[in-house]
């Protein structure tokens, strides 16, 4: 779309042709010997370089990252470098060498499984009196990293994962409420952030089970922020998982009720909304099945009715998702 084609020469492309085959043999025979000294279990510095070639130009070859692996454990620790600063800096070499592939690959696994094996790897130091400076240092390096990442991709979820290793790794802990304050802060920027909100979830959920904050207030809190969300995208699917989430069991028959009347306001200005749709019919599904004690016979089929209804209109709406809702119908106790 709006770029000209380039039209080439048989000649050029005949070159351009050679110039690939000629990198394909060059691989290929990097390849044949990198896997030979493998299996002959050749842990020189020469078969370190070439995997470190291989790696620049396929950064997915996870057997080469096991290989090279190897090599640090079965040669380069316990004979090469003999010194804690020499096998720290060389760990910093590799944490260097992912972090230029990331910017190119950043959702290949293989990189990013290596970064944590040589944090894992950082040895004491670099004194007795100072024995966790250089994990220090190398783990404040990656939660810099990773906001970069971040940055970039805010929803890369390899990223997120690894974001939370580095935060329950760290020697010294960030407080959680720093957590919360980050991913308000991204989820703010982009409604969408599923990531973000699933982190949110996780440390509201750990800072509730250790009592460091109060879960009713805290709870509210969410609610405002998620309502924000649904008024300002309401077709977006993970504020509305976050919402779930938020419910919980449904154990709470008045919570459930003005969840239900808050959606069907936002319903009434946005009568297509398959999310507020099918919300409202999981929320009323909910109250038949646990609070139907609370209800009249009356308010029950009330109840009941208004929710295959909603699942009539979601055929309607959605229809490529059509039997899906046919099936709920079935599910007791809508009938």
């Amino acid at each position: 779309h709006g770029v000209k084609r380039v039209r080439y020469s048989k000649e050029a492309l005949e070159a351009k042709r050679q110039r690939e085959q000629s990198k394909l043999k060059e691989y290929l025979a990097l390849n044949d010997d990198i896997l030979a000294r493998k299996k002959n279990r050749d842990y020189s510095q020469e078969a370190f370089e070439l995997s470190t070639r291989m790696l620049r130009i396929n950064p997915e070859f996870i057997t080469v990252w096991n290989y090279r692996r190897d090599m640090f454990l079965g040669e380069i620790f316990p004979k090469r470098y003999v010194s804690s600063s020499d096998v720290n800096d060389l760990l910093t070499e590799d944490l260097n060498l992912t972090t230029a592939l990331l910017k190119q690959h950043p959702k290949v696994y293989s990189i990013w499984n290596h970064r944590r094996w040589c944090l894992e790897y950082v040895p004491d130091g670099p004194s007795e009196e100072d024995p966790h400076g250089w994990r220090t240092a190398n783990w404040n390096k990656e939660l810099f990293v990773v906001e970069k990442m971040l940055e970039g991709d805010s929803r890369n979820f390899h990223a997120w994962n690894y974001r939370r290793y580095i935060l329950a790794s760290m020697p010294v802990r960030r407080s959680e409420q720093s957590e919360l304050v980050y991913t308000k802060r991204k989820i703010e920027a982009n409604f969408s952030n599923f990531s973000a909100w699933h982190q949110r979830s996780k440390v509201l959920a750990s800072l509730w089970e250790k009592n460091e904050l109060d879960p009713v207030k805290s709870r509210e809190a969410e609610f405002d922020l998620v309502k924000n969300a649904m008024y300002t995208d309401p077709g977006d699917q993970s504020v509305w998982i976050y919402h779930r989430w938020l419910i919980g069991e449904g154990n709470d028959a008045a919570l459930l009720d003005r969840e239900i009347s808050s959606i069907q306001e936002l319903l009434d200005e946005q009568p297509d909304s398959k999310w507020c749709m099918e919300s409202i019919a999981y929320y009323k599904n909910i109250l038949l099945q646990k609070h139907s004690a609370k209800l009249s016979e009356g308010e029950q089929r009330e109840v009941a009715a208004s929710c295959v209804k909603l699942f009539d209109e979601l055929q309607l709406v959605d229809p490529e998702r059509k039997q899906r809702y046919v099936e709920l119908c079935k599910d007791p106790p809508i009938s």
